[in-house]
């Protein structure tokens, strides 16, 4: 393995990965939204969830693992609490549909909220709690995945590192934005150390015995540990509980996984949550009190006084600038996987590098 990056420019990116998905199935508006999804994702330096997951559901969409045109739809629910149907839909396109909907009915109620059903994996979580924020709301996204978490002391997974995300608008520069997964580390991130043949901390996963190990490919194999010990790992039980046991969908060991069973949909559940804050403070309130907030904590002394105090979402906000103007960094193997998946699928559009 080589540590040697690639760069590319978002433009060109975004552009191959549309024609893509396109010719994977996708009509023109999916696929071109679930391109600018992944590079986005890319933009603000979440690698591990950007264009690195292409060739996995590339495959999936050209098996049927996952629907290119599904009908996503409301199937049950009422008022502000609705429950939509992925019909197996790329997650993305499931994802963006879902909020959408929160986000109307938060305009009409206050306060929504969305579970879904029947979804594949949708990317960053912040994607869709960012949609809110756009428009002046509060977003709280959140999805389960199949189990690849160990409880402390255990050897077999009992939950997923399912992630939760929440933004909020401070009508700045950027939003506030918490994107987390509740394992130390998103199974990406194992996956893009070992394209960079790089080894990993031993507090990020185990082997298939539950002991820590340092080799990113035996920890993929393996299990992730829960990030704050008992506290992540109750969180992620709750995620569990909000998008799978009571939407009627799948949780725990029913569900599947797009690496292990890449021929079979995931059955993924969403849970979308969106509060409209000018229920109860003006837009323009709500400004300067989220700028004082922000202002105290930028505020806080380090004791390296080398170093930044950072806001949730700042560092996203910087890493997608510097990129915008210098290009998106990709491991060589990942560029070479994608121009060989664009030469099998006879690619119009080319992924020159910089």
């Amino acid at each position: 393995m080589s540590n040697e990056q690639i760069l590319v420019s978002p433009s060109a990116l975004t552009a191959f990965v549309t024609e893509l998905f396109a010719r994977s199935g996708m009509n023109d508006a999916d696929a071109a939204f679930s391109a600018q999804a992944l590079v986005q994702t890319n933009l603000w330096g979440i690698d591990s969830h950007g264009v690195l997951r292409l060739p996995i559901y590339t495959q999936r969409l050209r098996s049927g693992a996952i629907n290119p045109a599904p009908q996503v739809r409301q199937v049950g629910g009422s008022l502000a609490f609705e429950l939509w149907h992925g019909d197996d839909g790329m997650g993305f396109v499931v994802g963006r549909d879902a909020m959408r909907r929160a986000i109307e009915l938060a305009r009409q109620y206050n306060v929504s909220a969305v579970g879904v059903v029947h979804s594949n994996h949708f990317g960053a979580t912040g994607l869709y709690a960012r949609m809110a924020a756009e428009q002046g709301m509060i977003g709280i996204v959140m999805a389960n995945v199949i189990p690849n978490v160990v409880a402390p002391g255990g050897n077999k997974p009992i939950t997923g590192n399912n992630p939760i995300a929440l933004a909020v608008p401070t009508f700045g520069e950027f939003p506030f934005v918490l994107d987390i997964s509740l394992s130390n580390v998103a199974g990406g991130k194992l996956l893009l150390a070992s394209k960079k043949g790089e080894k990993i901390p031993l507090d990020w996963a185990t082997d298939r015995d539950g002991r820590p190990t340092d080799d990113p490919d035996e920890g993929f194999k393996g299990f992730l540990l829960p990030v704050g010990g008992h506290k992540g790992l109750g969180l992620s039980y709750a995620v569990d509980i909000l998008c799978g046991v009571i939407t009627g969908g799948v949780f725990q060991h029913q569900m599947k996984s797009m690496y292990r069973q890449p021929d079979e949909p995931s059955l993924t559940g969403h849970f979308m949550i969106v509060i409209n804050p000018e229920a109860i403070i003006s837009r323009e309130d709500m400004a300067a009190r989220m700028a004082e907030f922000q202002a105290t904590i930028k505020a806080s002394p380090m004791w390296d006084e080398t170093q930044e105090m950072l806001l949730p979402g700042e560092l996203e906000y910087r890493t997608a600038q510097k990129r915008a103007a210098n290009g998106i960094p990709l491991p060589a193997d990942l560029y070479r996987e994608l121009l060989a998946l664009g030469s099998e699928l006879g690619m119009e559009t080319m992924l020159a590098e910089l």
